[in-house]
Formats: C-alpha cells, sequence, structure tokens
C-alpha cells in the first residue's frame, strides 16, 4: 500500500486482504499434507495485522512480484496476482491519486433588457444592433435617424428614396457615417418643459411689473392733479369769501382767478427725476424719442469694442426710466436720429459709414441699409408722406429716398450755394396757414439755410436769409410755423446766440400756386461765450398747453442748458449737468410731460412740475 492511501481505505483493503487469504490455504511443513483446514500467517502478516488492529493504520510493506492493484476512482478493485512470494504473502499496491477540488462556476444572469434600451442601439431596419466599425457602422440620414450602413444603403437602392422612419426624400449621398462609441440620447423632455414654463412665467411677470409701473405713474398723476384741483378751489373759495358772492363782484373775482391760476402755472418748472448712465467711456451724441412706444433712443459706442466694434443705440423706457439692452446699427460714430409718427418702431439713424438705415426697435434689427457714398451729418422723416426720409450729407446735398425703393435715392437736392455739410434736417408739414401754408424740408447748413419746397413730388429752393457763417443748428416748431437758428461767438458777437425766427410766404403776382418762402427774427437769446461743439438745441410747445413756446440750449461754459421763455425772452431755469450739453429732447410720456438732456457720457431726466 503506498503512502497515500488514507487510513480508511488501509481499513478496507486490509478486511479484503483476510478474505482472500482465507480462500488461498497453504499446508504448514515439509511433507505438505495436514490434517486440518488452518491457515498460516508469515510473521509479516501477523505484525502488520496486530499494527492494524491497534493504530488503524497501515504502514507501507515491501513491494513483491505479486501485487494487487485497485483502482480508487471505481467501485470495485481489481486484483492481478502474477505471483506469490516464498513466504506466501501477498503485497496490494493500491495506487491512489489526489482528485483536484474543481472550483464552483457563479453564474450570472442576463438582466432582461426592455425595449426602449433597444431602440437605442438597434437598427430600424433589420433590428440588429449596429457596429462602431465594419459594413453595419452607424449611419444616419439628414433627416437624423439612424440605421446601419448596409441596411441604408440597399433600402435606398431598392428604390425606395425615403427615410424608413419619417418618409422624408432621402438618397445615397445623404448617408453620413456617425463615429460614435456609443449612443445615447437623454430625455430633456422635462426640463424642456419647465423651461418653457419658466420662461412663460418670467414673461407674465415682467407684464405685471410693467403694468404696476404704469399704474403707479397714473396714480401719482392723478394724486398730483388732485391736488392741484384742491388748491385751485381753495384759491376760488377764498376769493368769493373776500368779495361776496353778488353778481357785480363776480366779473372780477373770476379774473383775479385766473390771474392767479395763470401765476401758479407760472411758477411750474422742470424738476430733476433721474440721472442715467448710458456709456463709461463718452462718445455720445445725439438721441429721439418715439411716442408710439415710449423709448428714448440714445447713440453710444459700442461697450464691447473688440467683440462688436462700431456704434449703436442705448434704449431707455420712459415709463420706468430704466436703460435696456444695446442695439448695434452703424460701424463709426452716429450724427444723426429721428422717429417718425408712425406706430411701427422704425428708426432712421445717419453716420459718418456712408449708410442711413432703418432699424426695427420692436425686433432690435437693422431691417433696411441705403449706401450714401459719402459721409451722413444728418437726417428725418418726410411730414407729409411717411415712406420717404431724407439725409443730409457732407457736401451739402440732400438725398431722397422712397421706403419702398430698397436700391437708390430717388432724388439729390443739390444746394444752390457753398456744400457746406448740413448740420441739421427739419421736416416742415404742410398746413392751412396763411402765413406760412407750404411745406418741406429745412437743411441747416455751416452757412446758412435753405427751405426746399415740396409740391407734387418736385422741389423748389428757397435760400432764408441768415447771417453769413457761424450758424450751428436750425430746429423747427412746426405748430406755429417757427425755427430756432443757433449762431456760435464770432468778431461781432463774442457770446452764443439762438435766434428764433417766423418763417412766412408770399404769393407770387403771376400765379396763384406759388410762394415765396422767407423768415424774420422774433426773439433772441443770448449764451455762453464758448461754443466748441455742434450741439442741438429744442424749441417746444409748453407743456402747460397755453399756446407759448419754450426754447432750451446748451451752454457750453456753465455746463447747463438754458431755458427761456419765447414769449418775453426771459431765463425761466437753468439746468445744470455735469458735462457740456450736446442734445436737447422734450418728452410726453403717460399726460406727463418731461425733458431729457446727453452729455458724453449721460443723461438726465426731468419733469414738469
Amino acid at each position: 500500500m503506498t503512502r497515500t492511501q488514507t487510513p480508511v481505505a488501509a481499513a478496507a483493503l486490509q478486511i479484503q486482504n483476510r478474505s482472500l487469504w482465507a480462500e488461498a490455504p497453504r499446508v504448514s511443513g515439509q511433507g505438505g499434507d495436514s490434517s486440518d483446514d488452518t491457515v498460516e500467517l508469515s510473521n509479516e502478516e501477523e505484525e502488520s495485522s496486530t499494527e492494524l488492529d491497534e493504530g488503524d493504520q497501515v504502514p507501507p510493506p515491501n513491494p513483491a512480484t505479486e501485487e494487487l492493484h485497485i483502482n480508487s476512482g471505481d467501485p470495485e478493485a481489481t486484483v492481478r496476482s502474477d505471483s506469490v512470494a516464498d513466504n506466501g504473502s501477498i503485497t496490494l499496491q493500491v495506487p491512489v491519486a489526489d482528485k483536484p477540488k474543481t472550483p464552483i462556476k457563479t453564474i450570472s444572469v442576463p438582466t432582461p433588457r426592455s425595449p426602449e434600451d433597444d431602440e437605442g442601439d438597434t437598427c430600424a431596419i433589420c433590428f440588429d444592433s449596429w457596429t462602431n466599425a465594419g459594413e453595419h457602422r452607424l449611419s444616419a440620414l439628414r433627416c437624423g435617424h439612424l440605421f446601419g450602413f448596409t441596411c441604408i444603403e440597399r433600402w435606398l437602392k431598392g428604390g425606395a428614396a425615403k427615410c424608413p422612419q419619417c418618409n422624408k426624400k432621402a438618397k445615397r449621398s445623404d448617408i453620413v457615417v456617425l463615429y460614435a462609441r456609443t449612443l445615447k440620447a437623454l430625455d430633456t423632455s422635462e426640463q424642456e418643459r419647465l423651461k418653457s414654463s419658466l420662461d412663460k412665467e418670467q414673461s407674465l411677470r415682467k407684464k405685471a411689473e410693467l403694468e404696476s409701473a404704469q399704474c403707479r405713474l397714473q396714480v401719482q398723476l392723478l394724486n398730483d392733479e388732485c391736488g392741484k384741483l384742491r388748491k385751485q378751489i381753495q384759491e376760488l373759495k377764498l376769493l368769493i369769501a373776500q368779495h361776496g358772492t353778488t353778481s357785480s363782484s363776480q366779473q372780477p373775482s373770476w379774473s383775479r382767478a385766473s390771474s392767479s391760476l395763470s401765476s401758479s402755472q407760472i411758477q411750474r418748472k422742470y424738476n430733476f427725476e433721474k440721472a442715467i448712465l448710458i456709456s463709461q467711456s463718452g462718445n455720445c451724441r445725439v438721441m429721439s424719442f418715439c411716442e408710439s412706444l415710449g423709448c428714448l433712443a440714445v447713440s453710444q459706442p459700442s461697450p464691447q469694442t473688440t467683440l462688436i466694434p462700431g456704434c449703436g443705440i442705448k434704449k431707455l423706457s420712459a415709463v420706468n426710466m430704466k436703460s435696456s439692452q444695446y442695439v448695434p446699427i452703424h460701424s463709426k460714430q452716429i450724427r444723426g436720429l429721428a422717429f417718425s409718427n408712425r406706430t411701427d418702431g422704425l428708426l432712421l439713424s445717419a453716420a459718418l459709414d456712408n449708410t442711413v438705415k432703418l432699424t426695427s426697435l420692436l425686433t432690435n434689427t437693422v431691417v433696411q441699409t441705403y449706401n450714401t457714398g459719402r459721409p451722413v451729418w444728418s437726417c428725418c422723416w418726410c411730414s407729409d408722406n411717411t415712406n420717404y426720409v431724407y439725409a443730409g450729407l457732407i457736401n451739402g446735398s440732400v438725398l431722397v429716398y422712397d421706403l419702398r425703393d430698397t436700391s437708390q435715392c430717388v432724388k439729390e437736392l443739390v444746394p444752390l450755394g457753398s456744400r457746406c455739410p448740413v448740420v441739421s434736417l427739419s421736416s416742415v408739414p404742410r398746413a392751412a396757414s396763411e402765413v406760412f401754408p407750404c411745406g418741406g424740408v429745412l437743411a441747416g447748413t455751416l452757412e446758412g439755410a435753405c427751405f426746399w419746397e415740396m409740391k407734387d413730388g418736385q422741389y423748389r429752393p428757397h435760400l432764408l436769409p441768415l447771417e453769413t457763417g457761424g450758424c450751428t443748428d436750425i430746429q423747427t416748431e412746426s405748430t406755429t410755423r417757427h425755427c430756432l437758428v443757433t449762431y456760435r461767438p464770432g468778431k461781432t458777437h463774442n457770446f452764443l446766440r439762438c435766434v428764433m425766427m417766423e418763417l412766412i410766404s408770399n404769393r407770387l403776382t403771376d400765379s396763384e400756386d406759388e410762394y415765396s418762402c422767407s423768415c424774420y427774427p422774433v426773439q433772441t437769446f443770448n449764451s455762453g461765450p464758448t461754443c466748441k461743439l455742434l450741439t442741438k438745441n429744442a424749441i417746444f410747445q409748453s407743456p402747460d398747453r397755453d399756446g407759448t413756446v419754450l426754447v432750451c440750449a446748451g451752454d457750453e461754459s456753465s455746463n447747463s442748458a438754458m431755458l427761456w421763455h419765447s414769449g418775453t425772452g426771459s431765463l425761466v431755469q437753468k439746468l445744470q449737468a455735469d458735462q457740456p450739453v450736446l442734445d436737447i429732447c422734450p418728452i410726453e410720456v403717460n399726460q406727463s410731460s418731461m425733458l431729457a438732456t446727453l452729455t458724453e457720457k449721460m443723461v438726465k431726466i426731468y419733469k414738469w412740475e
């Protein structure tokens, strides 16, 4: 028995050996015949048997010629007897090998995939998974649907020139191979729904805030009006109590009441409301107010010159006095801005980049561009027909554009005198006036002014009798048919002068429909001794709506805006600023009158109270 045999197997083999030895008896002695059937065991066997009984262990015997081979792997052992030893002992040799233990294999149960997972990585034609290489690699059509390359190629070659999923027209050249290892679409429907809901709520909130601001403004205006009415009632009651209620005393009391009311109205003035920073770097130039949108447009250079070079406008809301977004328009400095009485929010702008542009403030985009070929210094709309606009050039010419013709100008008004830059353009509407019924455009240059009378689509020039040289700006007041001419200091007058002139026309004797247009001075307003900038002044109706006209002009020496009464010529108010005032614009919004003054960096708002 080998040493590797276990004790239990050795005991079983020992019992088997005993049965074998009992079946093969030997006669002891030399004679060979014995009377009994006693089987004698050799000394070695007795010793091994004794050792087995005592310790249940079988020591390894000496090898012999007769061996017993037992296969431990079989249930029955096989014994082979080739020879028996001389001493009668039988040697059993049982080779037993250690059987290695088989490791336990872990069986992984595949998780069933949902149909939604299969739809993300399978071809919609063959329903097999596409690959990232080979013939069945991931491909897409122009419509965006995904297929295996060979499948969609055969599909389109078969005559079906449509996408298998959306039936849009497709061809083989529309197949695009996608180089992606994995492809998975995130479900963002809930996120998009939340975004849409957020945008809607923000829009409603802004609308509610705007309505709230308008309501607060209306309430404030009504409270002010109510206070004024209470004050007037108290004044009337006081006058009635002083002079009695007789019919004879009623007439002077009412006259005194009217004089008291007029004196209270004279005491009204512009009070500072708010200052709004437009550009930190300066270079603001002109501004214009849109009554239909309640928006003040102010020219300024781009706040981000590296990303968006050029110039544009900053939109200011006249309702809440807050600035909104910047709108880029021109590549060079803007010299003129103008709104019309249209309700579409179109802004006309003129700049030194040789263009005149129309910009929609509803969409903040440029909708029309006219190339003038020369720098443009001024612009305005036609008051009688808003399909026409005017552009004043650096050479003194005035170009007429028709919005219905986007190719070129329809007419060029060539100056009669010197070809100086057109610093200002003002449209004068036709009116049923005996003094000045003509309509046209008033062009002001550095040397004088010319009124271009428009009649039946034709323009006739009329040179106005102004002082030669030194003219910096001309503004008009269409209701009273007046204009304001600004002269810079010169040899004769060492201070800035603003001359209010009345436009007149004389009918020619040989024709009933032809006039000779002219003007004459009515009032003169003197300002400071310096004028280094081409500023724009204003002439407008008084906010009291009593028929009087107010004149406002900037004073560079004191960095202020001077407000005069045109009837008396007296200074009504001085509006202080931190820099020279470049432009002045009256504003009417929600039955409230305001005045805006512009410097290089800032807009200041004043309210008439």
